[in-house]
């Protein structure tokens, strides 16, 4: 066995703040500036207009050379037509397991393959969905501002199972009415119709699937200083709650697919799904989980978007020392992340415990949150809160834009839905992504906004990576503390080393 000390902090104890938020921003624009910004939409595009967005903030990691700086942008409407891929083996909540190849054709017919797989590496393939239908562009989103509202309608859905195993499972599941012919008759490699127009439709809730996703569209290009580019597109959220899948209507996004045509390079994944097809699943090559080794600085590497309309980055420092970690969330109204709202930074400690036995290679956490200070960016967000009665959100009428504030002595704060001290139960992962980068998975926010507060809520899914920065020694700015964390360089070295040590060692070394 290998132990390794480590530690993590997600957005995790951070979930009970999305609806005070939401609210918040919601009474701000009411009440403040009008902002056109939640007008209602035009109903339909121009065909004339190419409009775009360009995101402004980028983490500013030192091995982020200015060779490798790019600027991102998003074309309205989005431009749908090729095809597009999984970069790596997808985690949804449940946990279920799987890769996605989505092509779009310029009449608006679609064409999916969803692979699933009995293992979080995605190399045991389970069944595969081919889904056709159509899908038509609407307007705007008024809910998520930058993201385009689309309609669906699912054709046919096709299923083949691709072990006895799978099939065993899926006829555990699955209504014995939900089709013609019973599941008995599936032969594993075969095509089985599971829906059409005419029925099926139980057999789809039963699996849990919905194509909801495509309700909520973004199409994003990084354009790259060296001249090449790489297209994502964003598709809406899975709902958390397995019953509330199949209604969900999005408002935040799932990690991207990428283009075929335009990806990052290398990236075998792409290959092995674009080759794929519903009786030949790609198989993702298998790889040691990486030992949790966190100390130093984790950022977004993108701006990030939640549900209920929050647009944020986040910015982590670890001490597995002391066990403490010190989190800052900036939050905007944008989806460029170009607008602040507010600045929120949290202090505290965590726990590591037991690896998780429903996805491997990830670890089990408890974190604490001790203290936390916000900064209100918005004059509208100041009015407000200074508006909160005494001891309930900091020092009453003390709120000025631009300036922080400490939550701690009034144990947190009513409006912003914070109250301390506050624990969280978490699930965290390490990868390395094509570039070699250390990325860092915390768990999936709630979709309803609760809070993972105890054993039976911790999540099952991911939320977008972090990349680890690197590159000098970094401090703790918590309280004045100076606390020399080791080099992001050194870290990223210790635990390369330590994963070729596992594979070496084939599981008979002991750490």
């Amino acid at each position: 066995m290998m132990s390794v000390e480590a530690g993590t902090m997600s957005n995790s104890w951070f979930t009970g703040l999305l609806r005070g938020v939401w609210l918040l921003w919601q009474a701000v624009l009411v009440v403040g500036r009008g902002s056109s910004l939640w007008e209602v939409p035009p109903h339909h595009f121009s065909t004339t207009s190419n409009l775009s967005e360009t995101l402004q903030w980028e983490p500013h990691c030192q091995y982020r050379h200015l060779q490798d700086r790019v600027k991102v942008t998003a074309d309205v409407p989005p431009k749908l037509e090729g095809t597009w891929v999984s970069t790596r083996c997808e985690v949804r909540p449940g946990p279920q397991f799987l890769t996605r190849s989505y092509s779009f054709q310029p009449n608006r017919h679609f064409h999916a393959l969803q692979h699933y797989y009995s293992d979080s590496s995605c190399g045991d393939p389970a069944y595969s969905l081919l889904i056709r239908g159509k899908i038509r562009l609407q307007q705007a989103s008024w809910i998520t501002p930058g993201g385009t509202e689309a309609e669906h309608h699912v054709t046919k859905v096709g299923i083949v199972v691709h072990s006895i195993s799978a099939k065993q499972t899926l006829a555990a599941r699955l209504p014995q009415t939900c089709t013609d012919v019973s599941l008995d008759s599936v032969v594993p490699g075969k095509l089985f119709e599971l829906y059409n127009t005419r029925a099926g439709r139980g057999c789809l809730a039963a699996l849990g699937f919905s194509m909801m996703e495509m309700s909520l569209v973004r199409v994003q290009t990084q354009h790259h200083s060296h001249g090449g580019k790489v297209q994502e597109l964003f598709l809406g959220d899975i709902h958390t709650d397995w019953i509330q899948r199949t209604l969900h209507r999005p408002t935040g996004y799932q990690q991207p697919l990428q283009n075929t045509m335009h990806h990052i390079h290398p990236c075998p994944v792409c290959a092995l799904v674009y080759r794929s097809s519903e009786k030949r699943p790609p198989v993702l090559p298998r790889s040691p989980a990486l030992p949790l080794s966190l100390d130093g600085r984790w950022v977004s590497q993108r701006c990030e978007t939640r549900p209920s309309v929050l647009f944020l980055t986040r910015d982590f420092t670890f001490d597995s020392g002391q066990q403490a970690w010190e989190g800052v969330y900036r939050h905007y109204s944008d989806p460029a992340c170009s607008q602040p709202t507010f600045t929120l930074r949290a202090f505290g400690h965590y726990a590591q415990g037991n690896p998780s036995a429903k996805i491997l290679g990830t670890s089990e956490f408890v974190f604490k949150v001790s203290q936390v200070s916000v900064t209100a960016m918005d004059e509208q967000i100041v009015k407000l809160l200074n508006k909160t009665r005494p001891g309930k959100c900091g020092l009453a009428g003390g709120w000025e834009e631009g300036v922080e504030q400490d939550l701690t002595p009034t144990d947190g704060c009513t409006v912003l839905g914070i109250k301390l001290p506050h624990k969280e139960f978490e699930l965290l992962k390490m990868e390395l992504d094509h570039r070699k980068h250390l990325l860092l998975f915390t768990g999936e926010r709630p979709t309803d906004g609760t809070s993972p507060d105890r054993p039976l809520r911790r999540p099952t899914s991911f939320q977008a990576p972090m990349v680890l920065c690197s590159g000098g020694d970094m401090q703790f700015s918590h309280a004045g503390k100076q606390l020399k964390l080791s080099s992001g360089v050194e870290k990223v070295t210790q635990v390369v080393l330590l994963w070729f040590a596992s594979v070496l060692c084939s599981g008979l070394c002991v750490y």
